[in-house]
């Protein structure tokens, strides 16, 4: 918190004006509104104490950033079904403000672009692999069978992106912190500077497999 509040930036430098914008924290007072941040205490093998942090979903577009616990899913492979699947939708969306809202080519359009979406997402979210600390990995889709699938932002959120990755870099988990940063969100459920635990409808499925094999 001290270092969001004193460089007012995420990656890690002294604010600029000739400094990428993207990466300022006045992203999170505009109408984009605050977001979540999580640290995450961990110990190596030889017992010296590493810190991670994340930021939940994108930070103003960006997914990566220098620093901090990247997502959970391949890049590549987001990309490859993100970029053209999201180009058609819009084609669509463009085709639907040209026609009449009340007619039979609306309704069939605004379908299609309906069951596109839905079916990108499944495709996205089928990238997710979940990673434990006893070296097991299951995709994200597994843990919500008895739903309409996960919720969106399911993955996505500071407490599986820094389980994640200390995993990976096998490090051992030893406490997790998560607060919001910025304007609070429209139903003000989340107020600058308060601390939060983890969300029960998308990281509570999950993290139960995503901390077996932590040394407690």
């Amino acid at each position: 918190m001290r270092e969001l509040e004193s460089l007012k930036r995420l990656d890690g430098v002294e604010h600029h004006e000739s400094l990428e914008p993207c990466f300022s924290t006045d992203y999170l007072w505009g109408d984009a509104r605050g977001q979540m941040f999580g640290v995450l205490e961990c110990e190596d093998k030889n017992g010296q104490t590493v810190i991670l942090k994340a930021f939940s979903c994108q930070y103003n577009g960006q997914w990566f950033i220098k620093g901090w616990a990247p997502p959970i899913f391949d890049m590549v492979a987001y990309e490859a079904k993100m970029i053209p699947g999201d180009l058609v939708i819009k084609e669509l969306t463009r085709k639907m403000e040209s026609l009449d809202d009340g007619s039979v080519e609306f309704s069939d359009v605004k379908m299609q672009r309906k069951h596109l979406s839905q079916n990108l997402m499944k495709d996205l979210q089928g990238l997710y692999l979940l990673r434990n600390f006893h070296g097991e990995r299951k995709p994200l889709m597994d843990f919500f069978h008895h739903t309409n699938g996960p919720p969106t932002g399911a993955g996505d959120c500071c407490a599986p992106k820094l389980l994640n990755q200390a995993a990976t870099l096998k490090l051992n988990p030893i406490a997790l912190a998560e607060f919001f940063w910025g304007k609070s969100n429209r139903s003000n459920t989340r107020q600058h500077g308060s601390f939060y635990s983890s969300c029960e409808d998308k990281c509570l499925p999950i993290l139960g497999f995503m901390l077996c094999g932590a040394e407690l």
